[in-house]
C-alpha cells in the first residue's frame, strides 16, 4: 500500500489523504506521553481515510496504534463515550485493546515540559495545528496492539470476508459481543459527525438529521430528496436497546486462523440494538457495492451470509421480534451513518465533491438497490435464515 495514498471515496480507488500523515516524532511523543515508552518508530501507515493512523514499535518492543483525529470529529469527551464502552466489554471477556487519549494542546505542553521534549518533537510538528501554540485542533488515541493478525488491513472496508470460515468466526464473536454489551446503560450519543445512528423510517431519518445538522440541511434543501428516496419503514419498538459496535466488518477485527482474537475501531459505537448491528454486518460485507457503483454485478455472498448467521445463532439465537425485524431493517441500517458522513464532508474537511458522492452513490445507490429483485432476494434470505 502506498503510504502517501488512502482509500478513495469512489472516483479513484486510492486518493491523496485529507489529513497529513503522522510523523514519527509526533507518534513517538504520543506514545511516550500516554504510556511512558520511548523510542517509538513507525512500522506502517493506515490507508483508512478519515483519520491519520500508524502502528509503531518502541525501543523495548511494545507495539501501539496511534490515531490522530480532528477534534471537530471527536474530542476527548466524545472519545470517552467509546472508551467507557470498550472498558465494559473488556471486563466481560471481549478482547478489546486498551487505549489512552491525549489532545494536541496537552501533547504540546507535555513535550515542552519534558527535558527531551524538543528532541521528541524535533521541529517536525510546527506545521500541525494539533500542537502549534497548544491549539488542540486534533486529539490522539494510543491503543495497545490487539492480539492476532491484521490480515484485512490492506482491504477496502466494504469488501467480503476471505472465506466462509472467517464469516462464521465474525458471527460467533458478534454474538459474544452483544451478550457482553448487556448491562452497559449509557444514553445514546449526540448527533456527532460519523455516527451509525439507528432509525426505523427513511423520511423521519432525514428529518431527524436535518434538524440537528445545519450544513446537511442546506445541502438537502437544494434536492427533492423526498421523491428520490424509497419510503421504507419498520417498527423498532419491539426490540431492546443495546450499545453496539456499529461498524462490524473484517477490517475491524484481528484474526488467528478463522477466529476473531480482537475487536477494534469503536468510532461508530452507539446505543442501537443487536439486530441493527447484525444488519450492519450484512450491509458491510454481503454486497459488492464497489462493483455496483461501476455498473457491475452485486456479487451477493449468500454463502458468507449463511455462515455469519450460523456462527451468530450458535451463541445468541435471535428472538422472535429480532427475526421479524431484520429483513426490513437491512435497507435502513446505513442511512443514519451516510447522512452523518455527508455532514462530515461538508463541515470538517470541507469536501463537497465527496458529499455528492456519498449522497448519490452510497446513500441513494444503496437504498435503490434494495428495491431491485436482487435486493428483495437478499432480504428474503435473511428472513429464512433468521426464522430458522
Amino acid at each position: 500500500m502506498d503510504e502517501e495514498r488512502v482509500f478513495g471515496m469512489g472516483d479513484e480507488p486510492l486518493a491523496a489523504p485529507t489529513w497529513p500523515a503522522l510523523t514519527e516524532a509526533e507518534a513517538a511523543s504520543s506514545v511516550a506521553t500516554t504510556w511512558g515508552f520511548d523510542g517509538a518508530t513507525i512500522e506502517w501507515h493506515s490507508a483508512r481515510p478519515l483519520s491519520a493512523t500508524v502502528r509503531v514499535c518502541t525501543g523495548s518492543g511494545e507495539r501501539f496504534v496511534v490515531k490522530r483525529l480532528p477534534s471537530a470529529l471527536r474530542d476527548s469527551g466524545a472519545l470517552a463515550e467509546e472508551h467507557r464502552f470498550m472498558a465494559h466489554l473488556r471486563t466481560r471477556g471481549i478482547p478489546v485493546p486498551e487505549v489512552r487519549t491525549i489532545d494536541g494542546s496537552e501533547l504540546w505542553a507535555a513535550g515542552r515540559r519534558s527535558e527531551a521534549g524538543e528532541r521528541r518533537f524535533g521541529g517536525e510538528l510546527d506545521g500541525f495545528g494539533a500542537v502549534r501554540g497548544g491549539s488542540g485542533e486534533f486529539v490522539y488515541e494510543v491503543h495497545r496492539v490487539g492480539e492476532g493478525g491484521d490480515r484485512y488491513r490492506a482491504d477496502f472496508s466494504w469488501t467480503p470476508f476471505r472465506d466462509i470460515e472467517d464469516a462464521a468466526g465474525a458471527g460467533t464473536m458478534l454474538a459474544r459481543f452483544h451478550s457482553a454489551a448487556e448491562g452497559f446503560d449509557a444514553p445514546a450519543r449526540p448527533a456527532r459527525p460519523l455516527l451509525a445512528s439507528m432509525h426505523g423510517d427513511v423520511i423521519s431519518t432525514f428529518e431527524w438529521h436535518i434538524a440537528r445538522r445545519p450544513a446537511l440541511a442546506a445541502f438537502l434543501a437544494t434536492r427533492d430528496w423526498r421523491t428520490e428516496v424509497p419510503h421504507l419503514r419498520t417498527d423498532l419498538t419491539t426490540v431492546e436497546p443495546l450499545w453496539t459496535h456499529g461498524d462490524w466488518h473484517p477490517t475491524n477485527l484481528l484474526w488467528r486462523d478463522h477466529e476473531v482474537t480482537s475487536v477494534i475501531d469503536f468510532g461508530l459505537s452507539d446505543r442501537t440494538t443487536a439486530v441493527f448491528d447484525l444488519a450492519t454486518a450484512v450491509e458491510r460485507t454481503a454486497v459488492d457495492w464497489i462493483s455496483l457503483r461501476e455498473g457491475g454485478p452485486a456479487n451477493v455472498r449468500t454463502d458468507q451470509i449463511t455462515a455469519l448467521f450460523e456462527g451468530y445463532q450458535s451463541i445468541r439465537p435471535l428472538n422472535h421480534a429480532e427475526s421479524r425485524l431484520l429483513p426490513d431493517l437491512l435497507p435502513l441500517a446505513h442511512i443514519g451513518y451516510e447522512l452523518s458522513e455527508i455532514d462530515y464532508f461538508l463541515t470538517i474537511p470541507q469536501e463537497p465533491r465527496n458529499a455528492e458522492i456519498a449522497y448519490n452513490d452510497w446513500l441513494l445507490g444503496h437504498l435503490r438497490w434494495y428495491e431491485t429483485s436482487e435486493g428483495h432476494d437478499l432480504r428474503s434470505l435473511l428472513h429464512d435464515l433468521s426464522a430458522h
